[in-house]
């Protein structure tokens, strides 16, 4: 699959200059256009570009004053902010680098430098989204992590008390986990793993509800915006999924797991905590453990 391409917003306020930009970078990069400063602002909300090209010479609001507005909003102030200009000496380009512009290209253009510097600004930025998803995603089950998933809760536990909604959460504990690893080994444990995986990404159909790998063999669902008995259909159907799948064995024959599941279900408050919201999640599944596992369990 080709990967996708990067893209870039050239800000010029002569056509002539973005046209020259736009053939030597065209062929490399989606290209967005902006004639002034606000326009800039205003397309960089819109399409969200990896890096931004500014002139710093434009009527009206210029390129530091158009720096400064997109360093103060949130949704773009990181967007790295490349100066284009005409401007040369030492103090221009100190200026620009103290607005926290990551780089400075003169005008007339060189072809050669004008790539060279772009390519070199897009590896660091790719390079740094793949940390960033590494540092958010468990690379062996490839589901959000724990720190991932804790984020996406304190962000609808608070939309939740705001629009007085329901919110579910099922914790779940592969069941005699430790005996996998023990009789098949690790390498066996991690197939079982990937394979459960799969089966929550694809019991979940709304693109609000998250599962994510909480740790050894727990995962955790969270399904916003749901009550009680939509988040028990969906526990039932992942606990029998799991019961049903035949996993393949390093050794030939096939084997099958099951899952304990815990659930809680709440329209949160500001009483109410999230410590307290997975507490109790916890003592569901532990509930179903004691139960024989293989089971749900929630409050009546």
């Amino acid at each position: 699959m080709e990967a996708k391409k990067n893209s870039l917003l050239i800000v010029d306020d002569v056509n002539a200059n973005i046209r020259i930009l736009t053939n030597i970078l065209g062929s490399d990069y989606f290209i967005y256009t902006a004639t002034d400063g606000m326009e800039a602002i205003e397309k960089a909300k819109s399409y969200m570009p990896d890096i931004i090209l500014l002139d710093i010479l434009m009527p009206e609001m210029d390129g530091y004053e158009t720096l400064k507005v997109i360093k103060k909003t949130p949704v773009i102030s990181k967007i790295p902010v490349i100066f284009i200009t005409g401007l040369d000496s030492d103090e221009d380009e100190e200026k620009g680098l103290s607005l926290d512009a990551v780089d400075y290209i003169t005008k007339p253009f060189s072809q050669t430098v004008v790539k060279l510097r772009i390519r070199n600004q897009m590896q660091i930025i790719n390079q740094m989204r793949m940390i960033e998803s590494m540092s958010l995603f468990d690379q062996l089950t490839k589901l959000p992590n724990r720190r991932n998933f804790d984020e996406r809760l304190n962000i609808e536990w608070k939309q939740a008390i705001r629009e007085k909604t329901p919110i579910s959460l099922l914790l779940m504990d592969l069941d005699k986990f430790k005996q996998i690893n023990d009789i098949y080994g690790h390498q066996q444990g991690d197939i079982v793993l990937q394979t459960v995986s799969s089966i929550f990404t694809k019991a979940l159909k709304r693109p609000g509800d998250m599962a994510a790998r909480w740790g050894g063999e727990e995962f955790i669902i969270l399904m916003p915006n749901t009550p009680k008995d939509g988040a028990v259909d969906i526990a039932e159907n992942i606990r029998l999924k799991v019961e049903e799948t035949v996993i393949q064995r390093n050794d030939g024959p096939k084997m099958n797991v099951t899952i304990s599941i815990g659930i809680n279900s709440i329209i949160p408050s500001i009483d109410n905590t999230i410590d307290n919201f997975i507490s109790e999640a916890d003592k569901q599944l532990y509930a179903a453990k004691a139960a024989g596992r293989n089971k749900v369990s929630f409050q009546p």
